[in-house]
């Protein structure tokens, strides 16, 4: 039996995707996998320290993963209608940020990415974890916030008015769906390794999916402070088709954030090919 860290985030679609995966309900052939819950940026962080042998990834940090790690075309987070927002406690434009500070989800998030690719002089970013950023941008401590997974649900709550949806002006500008996040494996498990953990987070996401309560406890127990309706609206958002294969279009539109990332120095230029 070989045995595998695997990273993934707390967040309702995360463990509504692996729920089968680990607890022995879908086959996993000669594999056993430990799991490690952590936030998104600190998953991105271990990556890029090759602590984790797979791995929930911002598209963002696989920019720089991509020599180290292959990625599998199940398992992650890319559509329409679910990307980051900018949000801020009073009215204006996105001209009027230039300069002030803006609270981010974390260096490698994909929300950073985007943010830098909608206007490279925003470029006042303070780096905080995603749920603290409204609080601050409350108080005023940020002229601004990036907000990502169920904020974009609960922003009204703190008084906050969306500014900017950059999953929208994204899709606007290319036409594909946002790419948020992705599993990732590493290149040194093998090709037959590697192809086993993608059918078998395959089967994972259609075992939740032709079972959906199946893992209503394990949700909750990783999401205490959400309500039923937030946890509930945060799956519909972030698991769709594209979660269980990429496909086409999700390859495409993988392709082109990583290509326009590397256009515009965010990232490293990489020859090396992105799946297994």
């Amino acid at each position: 039996m070989r045995d595998l860290t695997l990273g993934f985030s707390p967040c309702p679609n995360d463990t509504y995707i692996f729920h089968a995966l680990v607890h022995g309900l879908v086959e996993t052939p000669g594999l056993a996998f430990r799991e490690r819950l952590e936030d998104v940026e600190t998953l991105n962080r271990l990556a890029l320290e090759g602590v984790l042998d797979v791995s929930k990834v911002s598209y963002h940090a696989l920019g720089f993963l991509r020599d180290e790690y292959l990625l599998l075309r199940s398992g992650g987070a890319l559509g329409r209608g679910c990307g980051p927002l900018v949000v801020t406690k009073g009215a204006g434009s996105m001209k009027d940020l230039r300069g002030k500070p803006i609270a981010v989800p974390g260096r490698y998030t994909t929300a950073a990415l985007l943010l830098r690719l909608f206007d490279p002089s925003l470029d006042n970013l303070v780096y905080l974890p995603f749920n603290e950023i409204m609080a601050g941008v409350a108080r005023g401590e940020f002229a601004a916030g990036v907000i990502i997974h169920e904020s974009r649900f609960t922003f009204p709550e703190y008084g906050l008015t969306k500014l900017l949806d950059l999953g929208a002006w994204w899709e606007g500008e290319t036409g594909c769906p946002i790419p948020l996040g992705g599993i990732v494996a590493r290149r040194s498990l093998g090709r037959e390794t590697v192809a086993a953990i993608d059918a078998a987070l395959r089967a994972s996401v259609a075992h939740a999916r032709s079972n959906p309560s199946a893992a209503s406890a394990y949700i909750r127990a990783h999401s205490q402070e959400m309500s039923d309706e937030v946890c509930a609206a945060h799956i519909g958002l972030y698991v769709n088709d594209f979660s269980l294969q990429l496909g086409a279009e999700g390859e495409l539109a993988v392709a082109a954030l990583l290509g326009r990332a590397e256009a515009a120095g965010v990232i490293p230029r990489s020859v090396a090919p992105l799946f297994g």
